[in-house]
């Protein structure tokens, strides 16, 4: 077996156990607020996200998956060298997943993002030096990482206090419910239909315009409107019933409305994170079947190890982090934690859509500290949050030292 062949049969085993990792460790992002909350049982959670996980990856993660491949990193100033090409991104997988082991195994929930694009960036100025880094590219995702964590909180905040003044707070809650319902369950379906048409660049999806992808997402938005009224239509105030019961009943309205909030942030999720296990995979494959690029395509083979890592990582150890994010950091009820989901999913894909590999995680706990601040900074688990960033201050260095340390190691082997 020759040289490239061991490099690409490593790229693939990395790729599944970066993907199982990215399972493992963030199918809190997805599904913890809606576990914490009651929403959910473990098992349904961990089904849902496997489906609409791998629905983002497949049908709406391009734009991420560009930027992580070669986005960061000018490939040309690091040579014409395929196969040392090839070794530095299956290092960049390599480091990325053990990080993510280990703080899968500690409960930490740290950003798959962070790993990926610390052990890019490692990698690549260990082969072609800092002039390799494309600093633009870097430095927006590192703005990235700061506001969109602040957006999601601001969004969070604004959309709790939204639902507590017209909705939890009226003293007709199940009459507002009842009249709201369709009207939030079409726009949740026109984002996910926005996101699908528009600005695509995955390969089983269309890429139409805006004014086209907008019309689509309209008419979906109607369509899934027009379904879900009958349904809201059948709640009707109880007679002599209080206004605590007509709250409890409401909460449990927004049971089923978390449901599908966590599916779309799962959708999002896959969007964005997937890329970190498939867009370094992609370029191994790119560069060892064609040649360095400028735009490099996932095929849908790499696609499918990216969703199957995942599904699996899913499955098997992601309710450790879960416990995390979804009753650890603060006590979610059904339309908190909705409130939660909605907003960080929300922003997740605009970052898909910018091609901007953002920090799911640190989007949702952003989120989750948006609304413990619409309910009080006591409801917040501080110790709890101290912890996780801490376990996020520390993976950027380690997983691009490591790269780059195994980057080294890969150059002396290959005689580069």
């Amino acid at each position: 077996m020759d040289a490239a062949s061991v490099v690409m049969a490593l790229a693939v085993i990395s790729g599944l156990y970066m993907a199982w990792n990215i399972g493992a460790n963030d199918v809190a992002n997805a599904m913890g607020t809606s576990v914490g909350s009651g929403a959910l049982r473990l098992r349904h959670a961990i089904v849902l996200a496997i489906v609409f996980e791998c629905a983002g990856a497949l049908l709406s993660g391009g734009m991420v998956t560009q930027t992580i491949s070669q986005g960061l990193v000018d490939l040309r100033a690091v040579g014409d060298d395929s196969l040392l090409l090839a070794a530095g991104m299956t290092c960049c997988l390599v480091s990325g997943a053990v990080w993510l082991h280990v703080a899968s195994f500690m409960g930490w929930p740290v950003s798959t993002t962070h790993c990926i694009v610390g052990a890019v960036v490692g990698a690549g100025a260990c082969v072609g030096g800092p002039g390799a880094l494309r600093g633009d590219a870097v430095l927006g995702v590192g703005l990235g990482w700061v506001l969109t964590p602040l957006i999601s909180a601001w969004l969070a905040y604004q959309l709790f206090q939204w639902l507590r003044r017209s909705i939890l707070g009226h003293a007709d809650p199940i009459g507002r419910i009842r009249r709201a319902g369709p009207f939030l369950v079409g726009v949740l379906v026109g984002l996910v239909a926005l996101a699908f048409l528009f600005r695509n660049d995955a390969p089983l999806a269309p890429d139409l315009g805006l004014w086209q992808a907008a019309l689509g997402a309209l008419c979906a938005a109607a369509v899934a409107a027009l379904i879900a009224r009958p349904f809201f239509a059948r709640l009707t105030p109880a007679p002599g019933a209080t206004l605590a019961d007509a709250l409890r009943r409401t909460e449990r309205v927004f049971q089923g409305f978390q449901v599908l909030g966590a599916c779309y942030l799962a959708f999002a999720h896959g969007s964005n994170d997937a890329a970190n296990a498939i867009g370094p995979l992609a370029a191994v494959f790119h560069g060892l079947l064609e040649g360095p690029s400028e735009h490099i395509v996932a095929p849908v083979p790499v696609l499918l190890v990216g969703a199957v890592g995942i599904s699996i990582g899913l499955a098997s150890y992601g309710y450790k982090v879960m416990a995390t994010v979804g009753r650890e950091i603060t006590e979610l009820t059904p339309s908190s934690g909705w409130t939660a989901v909605i907003s960080a999913a929300t922003v997740i894909l605009l970052g898909s859509k910018l091609g901007l590999p953002v920090s799911t995680t640190h989007i949702m706990v952003g989120a989750v500290i948006g609304v413990g601040f619409g309910r009080s900074i006591g409801a917040i688990n501080m110790r709890v949050l101290r912890g996780i960033l801490m376990s996020w201050l520390v993976t950027v260095p380690f997983t691009a030292t490591l790269a780059a340390a195994l980057v080294a190691g890969a150059r002396a082997l290959l005689g580069g």
